[in-house]
């Protein structure tokens, strides 16, 4: 079973930069895409971020484009997510998942379960 922990959260300004990660147990991230998903406080989740296996692709919420970098480091069984010019509306309970495609992972057919999750707060 795999069990992925969130990590890196905090809080900042508007305006102001922080680096999430996320480390894996019980399964690889190699062969599988991987990203990223937020909750808003009272509302759903909702994706942010994921970034294929072997060619790396990444695909991105059009609210965060520009704003955030996914990266993965399959050698440490690792994914990152790099958020620049945080907004207020950024504010949410991050958390990382792993799926067999961007494709479902979007949706979010995901390995496992949610997990632990970071809390990202923005204040402006």
């Amino acid at each position: 079973q795999v069990q992925l922990v969130a990590s890196g959260g905090g809080s900042v300004q508007a305006g102001g930069a922080l680096r999430l990660s996320c480390a894996a147990s019980g399964r690889t991230f190699s062969s599988y895409a991987t990203g990223w998903f937020r909750q808003p406080p009272g509302k759903a989740r909702e994706f942010v971020a994921a970034i294929s296996w072997g060619d790396s692709r990444a695909v991105y919420v059009d609210s965060v484009k520009g704003r955030f970098t996914i990266s993965r480091y399959d050698a440490e069984n690792t994914v990152t997510l790099q958020m620049n010019s945080l907004k207020p509306e950024d504010t949410a309970v991050y958390y990382c998942a792993i799926a067999e495609t961007i494709a479902t992972l979007t949706e979010g057919v995901i390995f496992g379960s949610w997990g632990q999750g970071t809390q990202v707060t923005v204040s402006s």
